[in-house]
């Protein structure tokens, strides 16, 4: 069973150390760098640069929906979904978990977007999924609004700081 790592971008070496992550997507502001971890080959990596906002904003960059179409590419083609990935913004709250629930449902199409929102909430109290992220997403998925709607009402998480680590598994269906 294949897994997805979520974490803010000071946890990120300690992340895929200890879950053996093969690939990385990273949801930074155009000014924000990581550093790769030696772990995961540099053809294994995206870098998404968009602000964590959820409309265009003066002094941001939002995310575009041609990031997104990126970012469904890297979790459906590049990661083949057979080893752990790992996902991270820089406080492992709104992209990052935007991220995993878009990649949850991109991989599972067969899953409920509610069993999959409820399921984020319980294995992150502070998820709070960046909207626009899952509206482009939605869209491409073909999901009719349910991507959407689950995030609504999933609500906002709990204040946090900075998210945790967390791991989250796609349903083996072999």
């Amino acid at each position: 069973m294949s897994s997805i790592i979520v974490c803010p971008l000071n946890k990120v070496k300690e992340a895929a150390r200890i879950s053996g992550a093969t690939h990385m997507l990273t949801l930074l502001g155009k000014e924000q760098k990581v550093s790769r971890p030696d772990s995961i080959p540099a053809s294994q990596h995206l870098h998404l640069s968009f602000s964590d906002v959820t409309e265009p904003t003066e002094g941001f960059v939002a995310a575009s929906a041609s990031d997104i179409e990126q970012l469904i590419e890297f979790v459906t083609v590049q990661w083949k979904a057979d080893t752990p990935l790992l996902i991270h913004c820089w406080m492992g709250i709104s992209r990052s978990t935007a991220g995993a629930f878009i990649a949850l449902c991109a991989n599972q199409p067969h899953r409920s977007e509610f069993v999959l929102a409820r399921a984020l909430r319980s294995a992150s109290p502070s998820a709070s999924p960046n909207r626009r992220l899952v509206e482009f997403a939605d869209k491409f998925l073909g999901r009719d609004g349910r991507m959407n709607e689950a995030i609504r009402l999933m609500g906002r998480g709990s204040d946090a700081f900075e998210g945790t680590i967390f791991e989250m598994f796609l349903e083996d269906t072999s």
